[in-house]
């Protein structure tokens, strides 16, 4: 199963029938609670269930969880809602007798014609977000670490039990209230995409019992602290985006938050290729056609928007649009998508009705797009203004094209 923080296009394959005594009796407890009518019986499922998925992670038992989730995301969907919900809190959760530890990301959606760094932060940022943190996101008695480091998709922990292992080692950090230092010498390399995201990463140890958001307190709404925080940040990682386009998420656990910045990404990534357009190559919204095309192949599916200049029809950007998640529809999906090229100005919108391939370039690996002529092709800049890139196709050092 791929980590939401780098989703793949959702797969409907089968997997295989026969299932592990452990995986049976997880899926019995998920379809249990999804059943429940009443909270004192909503409380009893949740506590056996993540019983059984501690021990399962304790014991470095991945498969069987994932085994429990394909079963039931082909038979129930329910119930794969809470056993998903449940892997996900256990994994980013460790409990110990006098406190839980949680981990928490803070993404930042970004752009940039030139590259989105993916690198250390600095001690005195670190410092500064201390405070922001401190001030306007975390009760009073929490102690945390920030990771000294702006993750990229590439390189976040991949799977439940790498990310339990992860939040295990910032542990100490933690409880010390210091910065925790990243080796990013064994962190994979980060691909160059005109739009991404990056996380940065918190250990949050919170006393047993205790509040660990400001908001729990009644001295502030959600919404209020968010804002205030954010007034906070976002001149603190501007000065760490040089040259980009930012847009700041709110902090929240590691999954969660993973996942809702997944979802913005792809409205954001509509609004930096326009804006790539509009300032590299001075292409106004109204030279645009758009084309977005469903497209599956080999049980995978994803739409895909193709950037087309009027009147040639060159496919000049392209912006594939994942399934994330099991709780929305392609219709969904489409009206967001139009609403999203709306909003940017672009009005001249074919939407094609028949289900594409799902086709890569056999060259360099990058999506293919769809034309006005309901072909995939591949996405060709105009000739680079700068005179960097002569030749649009030039697969050896090709410029950022589309999103994570």
């Amino acid at each position: 199963m791929s980590s939401p923080q780098n989703p793949k296009p959702k797969s409907r394959r089968k997997g295989p029938s026969a299932m592990l005594r452990s995986a049976e009796h997880l899926c019995r407890l998920a379809e249990g609670l999804s059943q429940s009518g009443s909270r004192i019986e909503d409380r009893w499922w949740e506590q056996q269930l993540e019983t059984a998925l501690r021990v399962l992670l304790e014991e470095g038992d991945e498969a069987t969880i994932e085994q429990a989730l394909e079963h039931l995301y082909r038979s129930d969907e329910a119930a794969y809602g809470e056993l998903l919900d449940a892997v996900e809190s256990e994994a980013a959760v460790v409990r110990d007798k006098t406190y839980d530890l949680l981990l928490i990301a803070a993404p930042i959606l970004a752009w940039s014609r030139y590259s989105v760094p993916a690198k250390g932060v600095p001690p005195a940022v670190l410092s500064n977000l201390r405070t922001a943190f401190a001030a306007y996101i975390f009760a009073p008695d929490v102690r945390f670490a920030i990771a000294d480091h702006l993750f990229s998709p590439d390189q976040l922990p991949e799977g439940y039990l790498a990310t339990r292992r992860f939040l295990l080692s910032m542990e100490k950090a933690a409880l010390a209230n210091e910065d925790f230092v990243v080796d990013s010498r064994s962190l994979n390399e980060t691909l160059t995409f005109l739009s991404d995201i990056r996380y940065l990463l918190i250990a949050a140890a919170v006393p047993k019992g205790e509040a660990i958001y400001r908001w729990h307190l009644a001295e502030t709404t959600r919404e209020k602290a968010f804002s205030e925080w954010r007034k906070r940040v976002d001149p603190i990682l501007e000065r760490l985006f040089v040259g980009c386009g930012i847009e700041v998420e709110p902090p929240d656990a590691y999954f969660t938050a993973s996942r809702k910045a997944n979802r913005d990404a792809r409205v954001f990534a509509i609004h930096a290729a326009i804006a790539y357009l509009a300032t590299e190559f001075d292409i106004p919204t109204n030279r645009l056609k758009a084309v977005v095309a469903p497209c599956e192949s080999n049980a995978e599916f994803e739409f895909r928007i193709g950037l087309s200049l009027k009147p040639s029809g060159q496919v000049v950007h392209g912006i594939p649009w994942p399934l994330i998640g099991n709780d929305e529809s392609e219709e969904e999906m489409i009206e967001k998508i139009l609403a999203t090229l709306r909003d940017c100005g672009v009005s001249d919108i074919v939407e094609l009705r028949r289900t594409l391939p799902l086709e890569y370039c056999e060259d360099c690996g990058a999506p293919l797009f769809p034309n006005v002529a309901g072909e995939l092709v591949h996405a060709e800049l105009p000739g680079d203004p700068h005179g960097e890139n002569d030749n649009p196709r030039n697969h050896g050092n090709p410029p950022p094209r589309y999103l994570h």
